[in-house]
């Protein structure tokens, strides 16, 4: 069929695969940092950008006649980028990206605003948080009243950069995934709520078409086929290959769940973002506050090197970690929904208080956490048959000794790769086959999946039950009710 390309534009640095169109082999790759650091951020990630960066990244990651060849081209992005244009198509502002402390007040007076979180998940899907687009659009009306007077429309990251590459046409598009994080456009009823942009900027601004999964947005003035793009997450599930009864935990910092489910799910506890992926389903993400910031945690009070040595000591200990529980819930909690909480310590006995119990108990209140937001999927119907497992903590010892018992179910650790630009690749493969009429434009192109690692629970299912009844006991005790909507 032919060479594609799949960019992945993250908050830090653009990585581009070239892909055969076919069997989804990567080629050759580029890469190159986003020059985002400004003189005054102290490495810190900003939370202001300059779009304009992003394409530069663009352009150096695709020296050297990378894309030489290439048919299409599929763009993945950070998510929740908001990017305020003024009618001319200019930025009224610099793109505001990330989690965006600034606008928590924003996302209250918004779920105030609307009459509560049912009435936003009834809406679309989702509660505003801090991230999200309709909440910064809350945060410009009320901090910078004159660059919301000037914004007449409003693009996502990948948005934005499809529409760079197709030279800044009238028409401007998004994808289903993209748009189902924007909280004003609805997985369930695949339409925008214009009222919901009004209630947050003040007055209504263009909003882009929604495209199917395997349309493209266009085609460049050289012949250049380019997809609709989708957010990051959604193209990691499109490049993990990801289909029903499948299901990702993601350990960073902070941890999330996601599966592929047929249908929206509206969670009135705003527990569930129902996210829409790539190919036409949906994307229910629950996300934990403490993941990987609970390890590390762990590893500063023990005074040892790294995570690596962490998990070593871990698996000096036994599951269970001789009856020491840890609630992990040291920045609050949003699953369970415990805001304001801290974490607990329980089962303190003379015989459990040595340095290997409390790192073991340290992953196992990790994973316990995600265990729970999994359950929170499940107990809406989701299928969670296998769970792949994503970040550089997947690789630890402690954690592949645990994760397949406490989530009960085969866990799959993928090699090491950019997902979300595999994913952006086998979009456009898929736009590009629907061009060419070989390819059914309901059904994405057949690529071989990830290399992995496989882990089954095996007879450590019954040990892992006891290790999450020893958890939830002691959460249910100190948070009684926590789960109840």
């Amino acid at each position: 069929m032919g060479i594609v390309a799949g960019l992945d534009s993250s908050p830090d640095f653009t990585r581009i695969v070239v892909c055969d169109a076919d069997t989804g082999a990567v080629l050759r790759q580029g890469y190159a940092p986003h020059p985002m650091e400004g003189p005054d951020s102290g490495g810190a990630r900003p939370s202001d950008v300059d779009p304009q960066a992003w394409l530069l990244s663009l352009g150096e990651a695709a020296g050297g006649g990378l894309l030489e060849g290439v048919q299409a081209i599929g763009v993945s992005s950070q998510q929740n980028a908001l990017v305020p244009l003024d009618a001319q198509g200019n930025t009224v502002r610099p793109a505001m990206v990330g989690g965006d402390k600034r606008a928590q007040v924003a996302a209250a007076d918004l779920i105030d605003a609307l009459g509560g979180r049912e009435a936003w998940a009834q809406a679309v899907g989702c509660v505003p948080q801090a991230a999200q687009p309709v909440t910064k659009l809350r945060w410009l009306a009320k901090t910078e009243p004159e660059a919301a007077l000037r914004t007449t429309v409003l693009l996502q990251a990948h948005d934005w950069l499809v529409w760079q590459l197709l030279g800044r046409p009238v028409r401007r598009t998004t994808d289903r995934g993209g748009a189902s994080g924007t909280g004003y456009w609805s997985a369930a009823t695949g339409g925008y709520r214009p009222d919901l942009v009004e209630l947050a900027l003040g007055h209504q601004a263009m909003l882009p078409d929604v495209i199917g999964p395997s349309e493209a947005a266009g085609t460049t003035p050289e012949g250049l086929l380019i997809s609709a793009g989708t957010g990051e997450t959604m193209a990691a599930a499109l490049g993990l290959g990801l289909g029903m009864g499948d299901a990702v935990v993601s350990l960073g910092a902070s941890g999330s769940v996601m599966a592929i489910h047929p249908e929206a799910l509206v969670d009135q506890t705003g527990m569930i973002t129902s996210l829409a992926d790539a190919t036409g389903m949906h994307l229910p993400v629950v996300t934990t506050l403490n993941a990987v910031r609970t390890l590390r945690g762990a590893a500063e009070l023990l005074g040892v090197a790294d995570l690596e040595s962490l998990s070593e000591l871990a698996m000096k200990s036994t599951p269970g970690a001789h009856g020491l529980v840890l609630l992990p819930y040291l920045e609050g909690e949003r699953t369970p929904n415990l805001p304001h909480t801290a974490g607990t310590l329980a089962g303190l006995r003379r015989e459990s208080m040595k340095p290997e119990h409390f790192a073991r108990a340290a992953f196992e209140g990790m994973l316990c956490g995600l265990a729970d937001a999994l359950d929170v999927l499940r107990g809406r119907g989701v299928d969670v048959r296998r769970v792949f497992l994503l970040g550089a903590a997947a690789e630890l010892a402690a954690v592949q000794a645990a994760a397949p018992a406490l989530f009960g179910a085969q866990v799959v650790v993928p090699q090491p790769a950019d997902y979300a630009a595999i994913g952006a690749a086998r979009q456009a493969a898929w736009a590009l086959g629907v061009k060419q009429q070989t390819l059914d434009p309901r059904t994405p192109p057949a690529w071989q999946g990830a290399t992995a690692q496989v882990l089954d629970p095996g007879d450590e299912l019954a040990v892992g039950q006891a290790v999450r009844q020893q958890y939830v006991s002691v959460r249910e005790q100190t948070h009684p009710g926590a789960f109840r909507g």
